[in-house]
């Protein structure tokens, strides 16, 4: 399956969700996964609004 934003699973922009779908994953485990991981430094707020800019909407 292509990665693609979903319009009925997104909760803020879809990207966790179109993750989730790409890879065989739940949802809520990819958000937990992206939350738990803002709690390291680096980028990843900004990968976020990059990958929110960057996956098409389906």
């Amino acid at each position: 399956m292509p990665l693609a934003r979903p319009r009925d699973n997104a909760m803020i922009a879809g990207v966790c969700a179109g993750l989730a779908q790409r890879f065989g994953m739940k949802p809520s485990t990819v958000r937990i996964l992206f939350l738990l991981s803002c709690l390291l430094p680096g980028p990843q707020f900004v990968v976020y609004l990059v990958l929110w800019i960057l996956i098409p909407k389906r």
